[in-house]
């Protein structure tokens, strides 16, 4: 048969076929130079093969080294962070600093929205004071389920801040952990007791109302109810809030 002939596939055959044959003449030669070959030299052959598995052996841990696993601990203080820096006091605007604050919230970067508690006390109008001395007004955009929600103008240069997901309770498992800065500035760590209709129960004290509740991941959890230390209203009400008014969801 005339090699031209051939197709592509018996083509890559032959060559695999011609290959396979050359590597185990090579191997039987080269057993053979060494059956009879004088011993100083099988002894370098040897000496050489050696050295060479030592310098891989010792250069392949380097090379799949892995950075350690964060502890705890570290989870904790990395998603406490994150939250301070989403913690906002809400003011009335007309008074602003000059009286105590009204309520607490938490600052959805991405939304470009204020979350808080929803209560009687809270101004349509109010002074929204960020981390860092920084105070932007900003209005009443909506409320339902517990939760009021402040808008801020977009011309309104906002500070930046780590954006959270937002959990649902189905997502929640019990025993999870919980972390919160209450209104008073202090951290405090607790578990998921229980999630019902009523709300998300956890092991926390009174945080205060519409004071941020978060996972070690630093993501939303959901927001101070106020009412009973640790209830939690969940985060999935500030997502249906935000979706009635049109704002992108965090």
């Amino acid at each position: 048969m005339n090699i031209e002939e051939l197709s592509k596939s018996q083509l890559i055959l032959l060559t695999i076929l011609v290959n396979f044959v050359t590597s185990v003449a090579t191997g039987i030669l080269t057993v053979s130079l060494l059956d009879n070959s004088p011993a100083i030299v099988t002894q370098t052959i040897n000496r050489v093969v050696e050295r060479t598995i030592e310098t891989v052996a010792a250069a392949a841990p380097a090379a799949i080294i892995q950075a350690p696993a964060p502890s705890n601990q570290d989870l904790v203080t990395a998603a406490l962070g994150a939250d301070a820096t989403r913690v906002t006091a809400i003011y009335a605007l007309e008074t602003g600093t000059s009286t105590p604050a009204i309520s607490f919230g938490t600052y959805l970067p991405k939304s470009r929205v204020v979350a808080t508690a929803a209560q009687d006390a809270l101004p349509k109008e109010a002074l929204i004071g960020f981390p860092g001395g920084i105070y932007i007004s900003a209005s009443l955009s909506n409320q339902g389920g517990g939760i009021a929600i402040y808008g801020f103008a977009d011309s309104a240069s906002l500070p930046k801040a780590s954006a959270p997901t937002l959990v649902a309770p189905s997502n929640l498992k019990l025993g999870g952990t919980v972390l919160a800065i209450g209104a008073d500035g202090s951290a405090s760590t607790g578990i998921v007791a229980r999630v019902s209709e009523t709300g998300i129960h956890t092991t926390l004290p009174d945080i205060g109302a519409g004071s941020a509740a978060v996972d070690l991941s630093g993501n939303l959890i959901g927001l101070g109810a106020g009412v009973t230390p640790g209830l939690l209203i969940p985060a999935s009400k500030i997502t249906e809030l935000l979706a009635a008014t049109g704002t992108p969801a965090t």
